[in-house]
């Protein structure tokens, strides 16, 4: 089992599905970034979080089920983005946008 970087099972887990979310978004960021913005990448991050949470956590049955596994993918979104961003540049000063 230690030599499996990337299972099933790991996807099926908080950690395993941050992960994920958190790989294959730096690796396509660039695409999205060139054509749409900054902004964009944000929003790519949570489809990618949504579709790999209901494609294998994500309960169907019912409405509540639902809104948990959205709920969720916010979660696993914020924890991808945020982690890279530490890791990444963790003196990063970020502009506020006044509205």
């Amino acid at each position: 089992m230690l030599d499996d970087f990337m299972t099933v099972d790991t996807l099926t887990t908080f950690t395993g599905l941050v992960m994920a979310v958190g790989l294959i978004v730096q690796f396509t960021k660039g695409l999205v970034k060139k054509s749409y913005g900054d902004r964009a990448v944000r929003l790519y991050a949570f489809a990618i979080s949504l579709i790999l949470n209901f494609a294998f956590v994500g309960d169907f049955s019912n409405l509540q089920g639902i809104i948990v596994t959205i709920i969720n993918s916010i979660l696993i979104t914020l924890a991808s983005m945020g982690g890279y961003e530490l890791i990444a540049d963790p003196k990063a000063e970020k502009e506020r946008l006044d509205i």
